[in-house]
Parts: structure tokens; C-alpha cells; sequence
């Protein structure tokens, strides 16, 4: 379990609680004047600054007021949540129109919903399983196999260069045959960490062969991908693939708000001609739209790792459901035909892909960039 993701979970509820309206009863009023504003009073909150006539003192009371700001443990989720769901745009739409106290707030919900799927993600055990010695050494021979008859089509590729650029002198030819030895080289260097590994039961940095760590680390160092600026810092830091991975999930979880500023103006793009919509109103569409698709990549992870038959099918469900959900959500909170919704989801869909990209962008740069 992650302490962080833990602890992560509870603060963001906190915060989203904190934003929310007091709604439903705080139970008998106690005082006929306000203990905090000093105006008269009559029923259950103050009609003057809004707080409950009822002030609790007890420790129980303090528990339950945890548990609602984590949880939001009220009958508002229980309306938000199904039409989330299956009616998105006419929750969209409500709350725009200004029906609220029935409601969880998009932002509340948004973060509470966000804190909450790091949380649960936090469980979910690190991809790739442990190898036996025996299925360990038979990896290890395998990749020997390959790594050797990629040294000697290396060999083969230097002699080639080396032969074909014998009458030449030019800086061509010298970087042709200098490129040829380095992949060789670097081939070389491979198989024989693989033998030394083989040789000695385990590799000198303590990862699991065959693990993506050791994979990605092997990749960065053998230079079989190169790059320069950002690029080159990522492959830097890849050599300690855990930490690399650890900061990038801790950037994603700091970060993961930007998604909404970056997909407001792309939504904005939609209905640029039409009069009556203002970015406060998109703003709620984005954020219920994340929270869905937060609700559903958290329900298809952990399904995953609990049964990939069950997970490959809620995979397969959660894709075909994603367009149906943008469509029905664009449709009921615009109010719009068949076919105009039909089209914005297209060009919607399309748009996400241009915001995760400059969402990844952005994530590497926080993480890795400086």
C-alpha cells in the first residue's frame, strides 16, 4: 500500500469537502442566536451567514465530519453518481441551470474522485511477476541466443561498411564505419553482461531480468535509443527506472487539474458560433466528463488485476462506452439534435487525443524536464 496514496486520498476529500455548500440538516438548533455572526436565528442554519444553529462538541461528530469530507457520505453522491452515468447531460445541464444543493459540485467531485483513484491504484501491484530461478536462467539463455546472433550480424554490418568504404577517406565514410563498431560494440557489451548474469545468479544492479526496470535501463544504456534535450534528461533519468516511474506517478497525481484548462478551450472550439454558452459552462462539461473517465479507467485497473478475463471484458466495454458517454453528455447538456452532437463527439474524441498528448508533454517536463 502507499502511504502517500493514502494520505493523498484524505486530503483531497478534505479539500473537496471544503469547498462544498452545507446541505441537508445539522441536526436540532440549540441556540436562538448565531454563535458566530450574532444574528437571530430560526431552524437549522443561520439565515445570515449560513452556518448550523446546532454546534457539535463531541469526538463522534468529529469522525463523522472526516468521513463526510472524504467521502462526500450524503445522499447528493447517490444522485450525482447514477446520473454521472447513465444521464451525464442532464446533470451537466442542471447544474449550469443552477439546481445545485441536490448535486455534488463538478470541482468537489472531480477531486475527491481523483484523490480516491490514486488511492485505489495505489494497491494494484507493479506490472510484471516474479521469476523463479529456473524460469530465470531460461530467459537468460534465450536472450544470450539472440543477443549473440545480433553481435555477429553486427560483425557482419562493420566488415560490410569497412569493405565498401575502404577507397574512401571522406569524413562519410569515417562516421559510416565509427556508427557500425559503436552498434557493434554495444551488442557486445549486452551479451556480455547477459553471460555475467547468467554467470553470477543476478545482475549487479539488483534488478530482475527480464523485469521492465531492467528492460527499460538496458535500452537507455545501451544506447539503442538515443535522443537530445528533453529526451536525453529522460533517458538519464530512466537508468534508475523505480525512481524514474515513482516521480513520474507522483507528477501525474500533482498535476492531473491541468487537464481541465487544457480541455476547456478545445471544447469552447465547438460551439464558437453559438451564442449562450460561456466557458464556466464547459468548464462544468470538462469536469464531469474527467470524473466519469477517472470512475471508469479505476474500475477497469483494478478489475484487470483482480481477473484479466473480467478486466478484458470491462477494457472492451469501457472503450465502446466511452463515445456513447461524450455523445450523450454533449447532447443533453447543449441540447442539441442527433447530429449536431454527432459530429462534436467526433471532433470531441479527437481533440482528447491532442490534450493527453500535450497533458504527457507537460507531465515529462514537471517530472524530468528541469
Amino acid at each position: 500500500m502507499d502511504i502517500e496514496g493514502a494520505g493523498g486520498a484524505i486530503t483531497g476529500g478534505l479539500i473537496a469537502g471544503a469547498i462544498e455548500k452545507p446541505a441537508g440538516k445539522a441536526g436540532d438548533a440549540d441556540h436562538e442566536v448565531c454563535t458566530d455572526c450574532g444574528a437571530a436565528t430560526q431552524g437549522n442554519f443561520c439565515s445570515n451567514c449560513g452556518q448550523p444553529t446546532h454546534v457539535h462538541r463531541t469526538l463522534l461528530h468529529l469522525g463523522e465530519e472526516l468521513l463526510h469530507g472524504v467521502m462526500h457520505f450524503d445522499a447528493r453522491i447517490w444522485r450525482t453518481l447514477p446520473l454521472l452515468a447513465f444521464n451525464p447531460g442532464r446533470l451537466t445541464r442542471e447544474w449550469v441551470e443552477g439546481k445545485r444543493t441536490r448535486y455534488v459540485s463538478p470541482l468537489a467531485i472531480f477531486l475527491c474522485t481523483l484523490f480516491v483513484m490514486f488511492f485505489a491504484l495505489s494497491f494494484m501491484p507493479a506490472p510484471g511477476g516474479h521469476k523463479d530461478e529456473a524460469e530465470r536462467q531460461a530467459y537468460l539463455r534465450e536472450e544470450i541466443v539472440e543477443q549473440r546472433a545480433a553481435v555477429a550480424r553486427g560483425e557482419e554490418a562493420l566488415a560490410e561498411v569497412q569493405a565498401e568504404m575502404a577507397d574512401d577517406t571522406t569524413g562519410v565514410a569515417r562516421t559510416a564505419v565509427d556508427e557500425a563498431r559503436k552498434v557493434l560494440d554495444n551488442r557486445k557489451a549486452a551479451l556480455a553482461r547477459l553471460e555475467t548474469e547468467l554467470r553470477e545468479g543476478g545482475r549487479a544492479d539488483g534488478l530482475e531480468s527480464g523485469s521492465w526496470q531492467a528492460q527499460i535501463k538496458d535500452l537507455s544504456s545501451d544506447s539503442k535509443i538515443e535522443g537530445s534535450g528533453l529526451a536525453k534528461v529522460l533517458l538519464k533519468k530512466l537508468q534508475n527506472p523505480d525512481l524514474a516511474l515513482y516521480k513520474l506517478q507522483q507528477t501525474i497525481y500533482k498535476f492531473a487539474f491541468l487537464l481541465v484548462p487544457f480541455s476547456i478551450p478545445f471544447v469552447a472550439l465547438l460551439f464558437v458560433w453559438k451564442r449562450g454558452f460561456t466557458l464556466y459552462d464547459h468548464g462544468v462539461f470538462v469536469l464531469y466528463s474527467l470524473t466519469f473517465m477517472a470512475l471508469l479507467l479505476m474500475v477497469m485497473v483494478v478489475a484487470g488485476t483482480l481477473n484479466s478475463v473480467l478486466g478484458g471484458f470491462l477494457f472492451l466495454a469501457g472503450t465502446a462506452a466511452i463515445p456513447v458517454h461524450v455523445f450523450a453528455q454533449l447532447k443533453g447538456a447543449y441540447s442539441l439534435s442527433v447530429f449536431s452532437a454527432l459530429w462534436r463527439t467526433v471532433l470531441l474524441l479527437f481533440f482528447c487525443k491532442i490534450v493527453v498528448i500535450l497533458f504527457l508533454i507537460a507531465i515529462l517536463y514537471l517530472g524530468f524536464g528541469h
